[in-house]
């Protein structure tokens, strides 16, 4: 079923820059009663028009940005050790976490199996010292966190989408589907979204092509026009992490909803606890059937702000 527009799917004029799409906004029904319970409850919300980038923004367009303002990310810089009291010497160096892939069956419940900081793993290096972004110009750009995002909006003179904007355009004029394109995974066997296929941590079997990031463009697009909103990268939003209970009204439409305040849990726990965190959405290349099935609109993760990682992208948008 189509989603409930409220406004002329037809672009009030041209694009505000090239490569961006017209999101028409309107009315639809946002996260998931099915899935995981950081989705719940569903609930009924209004998004006014916007243009979003068709693909997430790549290492091209990350390079012209650093080329013209100097910008050094987060993962490139050293760690002040006051903001990280107790923290071990090695961590306070410029790393980011990257993926390693087990070499066999191991615990799911502890993260450390597969993820790593790695000491000089940043955008331009995201494997870490001795990669490179060669064969990689048109992927995501990753190792990026919020500051550097935001950094980025600002010069390029848009900025990041909210949650509910990025869900609404994820759907791709679809209310109620599973996923960004319908209900069935791999319809006809087509693979949809860069996904992991196998027994994750360990066993890639590839059925889709890819063992890491893919070219942008590289899978269909959705209703809307917009490629990998499934897979491939998580991305930012600009939305601070909270409960949907905690921040929406389930008895009534909330309308342009914008990101709420910073999660309580900042105050108290550990000093990790205490980092913020934005909503990422959309899962990535290493989301999988037996853990990670968040290759989905409604589906949302916590992000720290501080923290770069090896399968977080971002796009923009520009709102009408």
């Amino acid at each position: 079923m189509k989603i409930d527009q409220v406004v002329s799917p037809k672009a009030p004029g041209k694009a505000p820059f090239d490569g961006m799409l017209w999101i028409p906004g309107g009315t639809f029904t946002m996260g998931s009663d099915h899935h995981y319970p950081e989705e719940a409850p569903s609930h009924k919300v209004k998004v006014g028009g916007f243009w979003m980038d068709r693909y997430a923004v790549t290492n091209t367009e990350f390079r012209r940005f650093v080329d013209a303002t100097g910008h050094v990310t987060l993962a490139e810089r050293p760690v002040d050790p006051a903001d990280y009291p107790g923290a071990p010497p090695e961590l306070l160096e410029p790393s980011a976490v990257v993926f390693r892939k087990a070499a066999g069956p191991v615990d799911l419940r502890n993260t450390h199996n597969w993820w790593t900081y790695v000491r000089g793993a940043d955008w331009r290096h995201p494997r870490g010292p001795g990669s490179s972004l060669q064969g990689l110009w048109k992927h995501p750009v990753v190792h990026v966190a919020w500051e550097d995002v935001q950094a980025y909006a600002k010069w390029a003179g848009k900025e990041i989408p909210t949650e509910a904007e990025w869900e609404f355009a994820a759907r791709g004029g679809l209310e109620g589907a599973e996923f960004a394109w319908g209900d069935e995974l791999a319809p006809g066997g087509k693979h949809m979204a860069n996904t992991w296929q196998g027994e994750f941590p360990w066993q890639n079997l590839l059925t889709d092509g890819y063992e890491g990031t893919a070219p942008v463009g590289s899978f269909p697009p959705n209703g809307y026009g917009l490629h990998e909103m499934a897979g491939n990268v998580w991305e930012w939003t600009a939305d601070w992490y909270q409960e949907h209970g905690k921040i929406e009204h389930a008895c009534c439409t909330v309308e342009n909803p914008r990101g709420g305040e910073i999660d309580a849990s900042c105050e108290q726990g550990s000093q990790a606890q205490r980092i913020p965190r934005k909503v990422m959405k959309g899962g990535s290349h290493l989301c999988a059937p037996n853990y990670c099935r968040r290759y989905r609109p409604a589906a949302r993760m916590a992000q720290p702000v501080d923290t770069a990682i090896s399968h977080l992208g971002f796009r923009c948008i520009v709102r009408a």
